[in-house]
């Protein structure tokens, strides 16, 4: 069975965005050289990247015409196929690369199908909407959790309210001199 690997940036008191709706506590691209071979690794274990309509319509502008002279990953991740799930949306051009496809309707049946046919692991970034769906499903099998050494001060949360404790298990941690913190978690 394939895993679905929810990827995310928070600030460290929580926040996947600011009270603004923006990621400006994301640390500069360059200061993050860092991680880029660890990414790349793992994106060598992807097979699918899975996005909601927002993070499809903000990775669209920047990731197409990436090289790999300014991101290390642009070419693997410009590569794989994307689904991009979304009731309004009727295309999703990627540039020079393949479309991404498009699936409308309930997320949570369609990635349900997909964990169980073969192949690698999905990743789903950002889309915190899509992410809140899934976590609430139980369909996350992998957190990877990159910490940014700020505080927003408010914002939209990553994890939804639930109405008790979910533990996890910590199989992954790495510190960088930039300050972010990697955590690798499996519910």
């Amino acid at each position: 069975m394939r895993k679905l690997i929810l990827e995310e940036w928070i600030s460290l008191d929580g926040y996947a965005s600011d009270k603004n709706g923006q990621l400006d506590f994301f640390p500069a691209t360059e200061a993050n050289r860092y991680a880029d071979e660890h990414q790349l690794r793992f994106l060598d274990t992807v097979d699918t990247v899975l996005l909601g309509r927002v993070t499809y319509e903000l990775f669209v502008e920047y990731w197409p015409a990436a090289t790999t002279n300014q991101e290390i990953i642009a070419d693997k991740l410009n590569s794989l196929p994307k689904l991009v799930f979304s009731n309004t949306l009727k295309e999703a051009p990627w540039g020079r690369w393949p479309a991404a496809s498009i699936v409308p309707g309930d997320a949570v049946q369609e990635i349900s199908k997909l964990k169980k046919q073969p192949g690698g692991n999905m990743v789903l970034w950002g889309s915190i909407s899509l992410a809140q769906l899934l976590m609430k499903e139980n369909l996350i099998d992998e957190y990877h959790l990159q910490i940014c050494p700020t505080t927003t001060g408010g914002g939209r949360q990553l994890f939804p309210e639930r109405a008790g404790y979910t533990d996890f298990k910590l199989t992954d941690l790495r510190k960088y001199d930039t300050g972010l913190i990697y955590l690798q978690y499996e519910p």
